[in-house]
């Protein structure tokens, strides 16, 4: 029996799991949720994730939320699948962990915050002044993350923290179809707009953007 994955589209937190899935090659049956018709307030998923989002994974008689929990688990439950979303000696696993535990920390609440400001609030009530500021903010972020390239990926090979950071930084993006001058993708570094470029080459990236992006 195959693990389930469930999936809402544009969750950057259900993307990254998708993306950690593919990455190991971690055979799954992929159940996507509406956030629009309430599926995620339904009994049967809340018996897999009482907190009522998405991802979730079932795996046997494990019922596992919380994204970077699963991208952990599935790293070591599946050793033997492709490649690690933790490589290397200890200390560079290490800083693995530290790059999804920054991206979750600090791009992610600004990230958050956009979408909120932008996308959830009519643009009749739109605080341009927390907006600016907000894309202000991010685009501090994203310099600091250019720095953090090391090599090909964030880390050296693929891992973790690319399907993390990646999906959080397609989201913020996403913000200009709503208000074109947030000028996000004009300010986002050489460097990591290549680095976006080959996580998007991934032969198995192409089926995971979110249908409703096309």
């Amino acid at each position: 029996m195959s693990l389930i994955f469930y999936y809402g589209s544009g969750s950057p937190y259900a993307w990254r799991v998708w993306l950690a899935l593919e990455h190991k090659g971690i055979p799954y049956e992929r159940k996507v949720l509406s956030f629009a018709e309430g599926d995620l307030k339904r009994p049967e998923f809340l018996a897999v994730n009482p907190r009522g989002k998405v991802p979730a994974v079932v795996d046997g008689d494990l019922k596992l939320y919380e994204s970077a929990a699963i991208v952990e688990y599935l790293d070591d439950a599946y050793p033997e699948c492709g490649k690690r979303l933790f490589p290397g000696s200890v200390r560079e696993r290490a800083l693995v962990r530290r790059l999804v535990r920054e991206a979750d920390s600090y791009f992610a609440p600004a990230v958050d915050r956009l979408v909120r400001l932008v996308q959830f609030t009519n643009e009749a009530d739109w605080n341009l002044a927390r907006i600016a500021a907000t894309a202000d903010e991010l685009a501090g972020e994203l310099d600091r993350w250019e720095r953090e390239i090391h090599g090909d990926y964030l880390a050296g090979p693929a891992s973790a923290a690319d399907y993390t950071l990646y999906p959080m930084i397609a989201l913020a993006l996403r913000g200009e179809k709503r208000k074109p001058d947030l000028a996000l993708r004009r300010r986002l570094p050489v460097r990591l707009e290549a680095w976006m470029q080959r996580i998007e080459l991934l032969p198995f990236f192409p089926p995971t953007w979110p249908p409703h992006w096309q």
